[in-house]
């Protein structure tokens, strides 16, 4: 089985710790050793939220301000290889020729973002497309997708499962605003549409959350195209 997971800059918080990083490495290890092809998407999280804010104060354009972004999470990607060792392929593609070319050496490939202007998402829902995944898990910091932002609204209900459609409906709807309850970018769902990739939104506090979706578990929600 082919998969790819994305791993939500909120995992690479201000108080990043390392024991964390080990704990998601150590599943995906277990999950390479049961047979699976991996490739892991990393998010910028809080460097990547801290240094576009400073060079946005220094003048920097939007398009700087996103390669900045970029170099965030491929940091966070050489993070990942470190604690996964000789599982890793060595290096953090650049590009999706580099990224098919190291995926063939069947080790766990981490990555980050690709060029300016598509979110981590979106470069996620595209290495599935492109090496046709059997499926792509994007861990968050929430149960799933829910009918409104968890953190705010204590009467908010995890949905078992959604449509894109319907997905896209609710990310334009206001209660669920960009920014206010980041769920999935709306160009990654495109993508999942167009290719029919099964998709599945998980708990990412604990990285079981990964095994329990490959054996296809209630958890999370899962977005079908």
């Amino acid at each position: 089985m082919k998969v790819v997971i994305k791993i939500g800059g909120f995992f690479f918080g201000d108080k990043l710790d390392h024991n964390s990083v080990s704990s998601y490495a150590n599943v995906l290890k277990n999950v390479r050793r049961h047979g699976q092809e991996i490739v892991v998407v990393t998010g910028g999280g809080e460097t990547a939220r801290r240094y576009i804010g400073a060079a946005r104060a220094l003048g920097a354009s939007e398009a700087q301000c996103d390669q900045i972004g970029i170099y965030a999470t491929r940091l966070n990607a050489r993070l990942l290889i470190s604690a996964l060792g000789e599982d890793a392929f060595p290096e953090v593609p650049e590009t999706i020729e580099e990224l098919r070319r190291n995926f063939l050496m069947r080790k766990i490939v981490a990555m980050g973002g690709l060029q300016p202007a598509h979110s981590t998402d979106a470069v996620a829902a595209i290495v599935a497309e492109t090496i046709n995944a059997d499926v792509l898990l994007k861990t968050t910091d929430a149960p799933g997708v829910c009918t409104k932002d968890p953190k705010k609204h204590p009467d908010a209900k995890k949905l078992d499962v959604i449509s894109v459609g319907k997905l896209l409906e609710m990310l334009s709807s206001k209660s669920l605003a960009a920014g206010d309850y980041e769920l999935i970018d709306p160009i990654a769902l495109k993508v999942i549409q167009r290719s029919r990739i099964l998709t599945r939104i998980i708990p990412g506090d604990d990285p079981k959350s990964i095994e329990r979706a490959l054996k296809e578990e209630a958890i999370g929600t899962k977005i079908v195209p």
